[in-house]
C-alpha cells in the first residue's frame, strides 16, 4: 500500500491525511477547501463526492481509500472500492452503513474495515483485550465521553464531531446483549452515573458504539452495552429537544439549531472506560481500562483531543494493514484486532503519551 485517497478534509479528516503522509504518499478530496487555513504537505483537489463517474476514475488511481465523510456518504464509496479493488477505511458509527459493508465483504478483493474511529472502534479493541485473561466472561461495558473541559450551560455539550453523527447516534436504536440475548435497546435511555476522580457524569444508551461485538459475543456474555458519557442533565434536555419538540422530525433543522448553539471548544477532553467481569480460574474477577486524552500538537499544531483520538485510531489501523499484520481483504472487525499490536505502530504510539 502506498497511495491513498482521503475524503473529507474537515476537522478529522485533515489530521488523517497528516499522519498517513508521514508514510503513505496522500491526496486529500472535498468539494470544498480544507476546513484548517494551514499549509499541507500533500494535494488536495476539489470534487463532489457524490459524482460517481468522478469518483469512480479517482479512486481508480490508489491503493486505499479513506473516508471521513458524514457516514450518510459512505455506502456508495465503499461499493465502489469493493468494485475496484480498493482498500476502504471509515469512521462511520452507522450500522446500517456497517451492514451494507458486511454485504459487499462476502466477495471483496481487498479489505474493508469501517467503524475506525473512537467509538467504534478503540473502545472496542480495548474491551476485546480485556477479556482475553478470562476463562469465561459475564459483562463487557464500554464507556466513551468527548467533552468540553469547561462545559457551560445546561446542555454541557459542545460539538466537537460532526452534529450529524452525534444525533444519528442519540436518535437510532443500538444493539445490547441483555439476559444472554442480543437484541435492539432505545438510545437516550438506560441512564447511568459515573465518578471519575470526583468529577459527576452520565451516561446513556447510544447506537454504534459497540460495532460488530455483540456478533462476536453473542452466546457468550450475559450483558454488553455501550454508553456515551456526557455531563449530568444532557440526555434529558436532548431528549426533550428531539421527542417533545419533534426535532427528531427535521434533523436538519435540530443540527443548525445545536451547532449554533454550542461550537465547537479548543479545550475538549476524552474519556474511555471499559470494564469486564468474568472467571478466572473459577474465581469471579473484574478487569478494567480507564484513560483520560487531551488535545496535544502534531505537526506543529495544536489538536482536540477528539480529533486527534479519532484520527490516529483509523490511521493505526491502515497501518497495520499496510504492514500485513491484519487480513488483506474481507471485512474487518475491529475486536480482532491486537490492542498491543495497535500500540506499536508509529501512530498507535500516540495512545501511550
Amino acid at each position: 500500500m502506498e497511495n491513498i485517497l482521503v475524503l473529507g478534509m474537515g476537522k478529522v479528516g485533515t489530521l488523517v491525511g497528516l499522519l498517513l503522509n508521514r508514510t503513505f504518499k496522500v491526496t486529500g478530496m472535498d468539494n470544498q477547501e480544507p476546513h484548517y487555513n494551514i499549509k499541507l504537505p500533500f494535494e488536495v483537489i476539489l470534487g463532489e463526492v457524490r459524482d460517481p463517474h468522478l469518483m469512480k476514475s479517482e479512486m481508480a488511481k490508489y491503493d486505499a481509500v479513506v473516508s471521513a465523510l458524514p457516514y450518510f456518504l459512505n455506502q456508495p464509496i465503499a461499493q465502489l472500492a469493493h468494485d475496484l479493488g480498493v482498500h476502504y477505511f471509515d469512521l462511520t458509527e452507522d450500522v446500517q452503513t456497517t451492514q451494507f459493508i458486511q454485504g459487499l465483504s462476502k466477495t471483496s478483493k481487498k479489505i474493508l474495515a469501517p467503524q475506525c474511529g473512537l467509538a467504534p472502534g478503540l473502545i472496542g479493541i480495548i474491551g476485546k483485550d480485556l477479556t482475553l485473561s478470562f476463562d469465561k466472561l459475564r459483562d463487557i461495558e464500554l464507556r466513551v465521553g468527548a467533552l468540553p473541559r469547561y462545559p457551560n450551560g445546561l446542555l454541557a455539550y459542545s460539538f466537537t464531531w460532526s452534529p450529524h453523527g452525534v444525533i444519528n447516534e442519540y436518535l437510532n436504536d443500538a444493539e445490547a446483549i441483555h439476559n444472554g440475548k442480543k437484541k435492539w435497546v432505545p438510545s437516550l435511555e438506560g441512564f447511568e452515573y459515573i465518578n471519575i476522580e470526583g468529577q459527576e457524569f452520565e451516561a446513556f444508551t447510544t447506537s454504534g458504539g459497540l460495532g460488530t461485538l455483540c456478533d462476536t459475543f453473542e452466546g457468550k456474555v450475559d450483558t454488553l452495552n455501550y454508553k456515551t458519557i456526557r455531563y449530568p442533565g444532557h440526555g434529558k434536555l436532548m431528549k426533550f429537544l428531539m421527542y417533545e419538540l419533534i426535532l427528531k422530525e427535521d434533523k436538519e433543522a435540530l443540527v443548525r439549531m445545536l451547532s449554533t448553539a454550542k461550537p465547537p471548544v479548543e479545550e475538549d477532553v476524552v474519556y474511555v472506560y471499559a470494564v469486564v467481569e468474568g472467571w478466572k480460574r473459577n474465581t469471579l474477577s473484574r478487569k478494567e481500562y480507564f484513560n483520560t486524552f487531551y488535545p496535544i500538537e502534531i505537526e506543529g499544531k495544536k489538536w482536540r483531543a477528539i480529533s486527534w483520538t479519532t484520527a490516529a485510531s483509523l490511521v493505526a489501523v491502515v497501518e497495520m494493514v499496510a504492514t500485513q499484520k491484519l487480513p488483506q481483504k474481507g471485512f474487518l472487525k475491529q475486536e480482532e484486532i491486537p490492542f498491543d499490536k495497535f500500540l506499536e505502530t508509529p501512530t498507535g504510539s500516540l495512545f501511550l503519551t
